[in-house]
């Protein structure tokens, strides 16, 4: 990781944040992106001159491709694009309206789109790269039905990366397209989730976010299309798919095990 250059978007807090650490301690030159302007400033200033921040609104096509460029300008490449940024919705299928889903895909697909084709022009000049965009367990598995319209959101991320990687494969070989797909992480997403939720932080089994962090580093280190943050996601996926009623395993722990209880793991 030494000396690449990585955007990450969502990078003022939480998993975005951890990464930016965790990479500069590493030897990379990280461009930090996200709407807040003093979290930035101060998350840059503990990391020295190897980070530099952007005010960046990433629904807005514009302010991607203004990140990309002026992280060139500053360093000169782009090796590495982590598209982080989005937020959760705490609101069942039955009670979802138009707002709650214009929002999920605007902040959570929209995002990604916007961060994908901004990378990609400059890619596709340097015949390499790296894109990766972090997704959820919940785009996988049903373990929380209020997170309705972001399971769904993150879902589309997963399809969007997959077909990314399909495109370029014959072309571009030398174009990496990751996707991270994380459990429950001990970060305030919960607490800021649109309506509202119970704070990621104390949920039992919460994997901390440095974990998280480690596991994106080695994804940059050692490219791959996909990587789960824990063992038991990878592994709980393979057996919801391959059963031949998906209900039957809806009817057991831990998707029977209400989140935030003693019993819940770190989905």
């Amino acid at each position: 990781m030494k000396d690449k250059v990585i955007v990450i978007t969502g990078g003022s807090a939480g998993i975005g944040a951890a990464f930016a650490t965790t990479a500069v301690a590493r030897g990379a030159k990280v461009v930090v992106a996200a709407r807040r302007k003093p979290e930035l400033d101060a998350l840059v200033g503990t990391l020295g001159g190897n980070a530099f921040a952007v005010v960046t609104d990433v629904t807005k096509r514009a302010d991607n491709d203004r990140l990309r460029d002026l992280a060139i300008e500053k360093f000169g490449h782009i090796d590495v694009w982590v598209a982080n940024a989005g937020r959760g919705i705490s609101r069942p299928v039955s009670q979802l309206t138009d707002a709650d889903l214009d929002d999920m895909m605007t902040v959570n697909v929209k995002s990604v789109l916007y961060s994908i084709q901004s990378s990609l022009a400059h890619f596709r000049e340097r015949k390499r790269g790296h894109i990766i965009a972090i997704s959820s367990g919940l785009s996988r598995l049903p373990l929380a039905a209020f997170r309705s319209a972001y399971s769904a959101s993150k879902a589309a991320v997963n399809l969007l990366m997959a077909s990314l990687r399909l495109e370029l494969r014959a072309e571009y070989p030398d174009i990496h397209c990751s996707t991270v797909i994380p459990g429950v992480v001990a970060t305030n997403f919960g607490a800021n989730a649109l309506h509202g939720g119970v704070d990621s932080r104390q949920i039992p089994n919460a994997q901390p976010v440095e974990e998280v962090a480690d596991v994106i580093a080695k994804l940059v280190e050692t490219p791959r299309a996909e990587v789960y943050t824990r063992q038991f996601l990878h592994d709980l996926t393979a057996r919801y798919f391959s059963a031949e009623d998906v209900a039957v395993i809806e009817n057991q722990p831990p998707f029977t095990t209400p989140p935030g209880s003693p019993g819940a793991r770190g989905v």
